[in-house]
This record gives structure tokens, sequence and C-alpha cells, in this order.
């Protein structure tokens, strides 16, 4: 059994006749058939005329019919043609136009930037990890064929897709703590909303929509682990912290040593040095402010 191929809908520019000049020719139209109706009753005898009577009723209703052609466009803003239920094409010239009246009406879609502002969803990172996550998504028609016909209504579908968008990218990275070089969804925001506005066009396409920018706009952890992960993060930096403390501590014992060889200030034997050491680390080192003993006496007292 063969498998059905959707066809995808193109957009084509529809050509319709200025208002301003349509306006004119249906108003003298419309006079004409009343001054003809007119004449036809004033110039009977008993009757009126019969044939220029039925040709006035024919151009006075023909002139209501030719009226219904008006219609007008704002600026971003597009008018979809329907003859009958088949395209005829799109009309995005904004001002006052005229065109068959038998196009079908109430076809206008606004080609303006919108956004849509995704709820706070809770999914789980790549670790499995639940977070909490929202997003924020500025979009616009671009295919007006493809909006209006591809898709049942595309200002749901951008609304479903941009929540399934979020949630499978919300899966495939960290929430945070990853590999080197790995992006993380905290520490990576600008990589990850780029990935986000890839991947939204990508399923938006079908629906003839544009996304100018789509931006992470909350995350955070769960509520039932924030707090774990808080502490977790709280003692990831204390660890950095000391990491740099410890290293900045040891370059200074190690340039004070050498400094004082170099310089001959006093010769320390092994021992010596490594009493100097370790007080110069608890100094350097300790959390509260350290109180020294000072030897007023000999150095090997």
């Amino acid at each position: 059994m063969k498998e059905e191929k959707s066809i995808v809908s193109l957009e084509r520019q529809a050509t319709v006749a200025s208002g301003w000049i349509m306006l004119p020719i249906i108003l003298a139209l419309l006079s004409g058939g009343v001054a003809l109706l007119i004449y036809s009753i004033a110039h009977g005898d008993a009757h009126p005329l019969w044939g220029l009577l039925i040709l006035a009723v024919l151009t006075e209703f023909v002139s209501v019919i030719l009226l219904t052609g008006f219609f007008t466009l704002q600026p971003n803003e597009a008018r979809v043609l329907l003859l009958f239920g088949k395209y005829r094409g799109t009309v995005r010239t904004s001002g006052f136009h005229w065109t068959n009246p038998f196009y079908s009406g109430g076809n206008k879609i606004s080609l303006r930037a919108r956004t849509f502002t995704m709820e706070k969803l809770k999914v789980n990172d790549k670790r499995g990890n639940p977070i909490e996550i929202a997003a924020v998504l500025v979009w616009r028609v671009q295919d007006t064929a493809q909006a209006f016909f591809d898709v049942d209504n595309y200002d749901r579908y951008v609304q479903t897709q941009s929540e399934t968008a979020l949630r499978h990218l919300a899966s495939s990275y960290l929430y945070d703590d990853g590999e080197p070089n790995a992006i993380t969804l905290r520490s990576n925001v600008d990589e990850v909303s780029q990935a986000l506005r890839q991947e939204l066009q990508q399923r938006l396409a079908k629906a003839g929509v544009a996304v100018d920018e789509a931006r992470l706009t909350n995350l955070s952890y769960a509520p039932e682990i924030a707090q774990v992960m808080l502490r977790r993060q709280q003692a990831e930096a204390v660890i950095a912290a000391r990491q740099k403390i410890v290293h900045g501590a040891v370059s200074m014992v190690d340039m004070a040593l050498r400094e004082l060889a170099e310089k001959e200030v006093v010769n320390l034997d092994d021992e010596r040095k490594a009493a100097m050491v370790s007080n110069l680390l608890v100094v350097l080192c300790a959390e509260s402010e350290v109180h020294p003993v000072v030897n007023a006496g000999t150095l090997y007292t």
C-alpha cells in the first residue's frame, strides 16, 4: 500500500485592482442604473419600457454585487483569496483594493511579529533530574498559504510544537555540572536558546511560520530537589574557593622561601622550613583572623 504524501502549499502573489479606481466606476454604474430605471418609467405610455426596466434592474443588481469586492489591508496584513474553495493567491499590499466579489471573505492573516510566552514546564534533564523550564518565542507568519491550508489552526500549532520542542531540548542537556566543554542549560544560555530556535524553526516550517527569537525565561530545579541541589552547589562553590586559596597560599610560601634563600636573609634547615611552611599556611588559609605568637628570643629556643 502506497503512503500518501501531503501536498505543501506555496504562497503566490495575487493581482487586484485599486479600490480608488474601481469606486467611481461602480458608483457611476449604480447611478446609471437608477437613471435608466427612472427613464424607463417616465417615458413609457401606459406601461414602462420593459426592456430598459429589466436592464436597469440588472445594472443595479450587478452594481450592488460589485460593491462587495472592496476591502482594505493594514501594513503587515495579508488576505488569502479563495474562489469556490480554490486558492487564487495572496494580497500583501496595504491600502484600499477591489477584487472579484465572489472571492471568499474573512481570510485575513496578520504578518506582524507575535510573542508566545510558554508556561513553566516540569521536565527531566539529560541526567533525569526534575527541573522547571520556560521560554518566550517571537514568531510571525512567513507563508500565508502554508499557514492557512497545511495546518488546522496555526496559532494552536505554534503553541503545541513550542512546548514539545522545549521538552525535547530540556531532556537533551544537563542542567549543570556536565562534562568538560559540555553545553549545559544553566551555563550556556545563548547556545541553548539558539538550539531551541533552530528546532522550533524546523517544527514550525510546515505551518509557514518563521521564528525570529527564542530564549529561556525560567530555569530552576524542581521544588522537591531544589534544597538538596542548592546545598550541593554551595559545597562545590566552597571547594572551588578553597582550591584557589590553597593554590595562592602555596605560591606565596614558595616565593617567601625562595626570596629568603636568594637574599640570604636567614639560613633555615629542613625542620625550620617545615615549621615556617606550616605556620604560613595556617595564617593564609585560616577562615578567621589568626593571632600569631611572636618569639622575641632566639630562633632555636
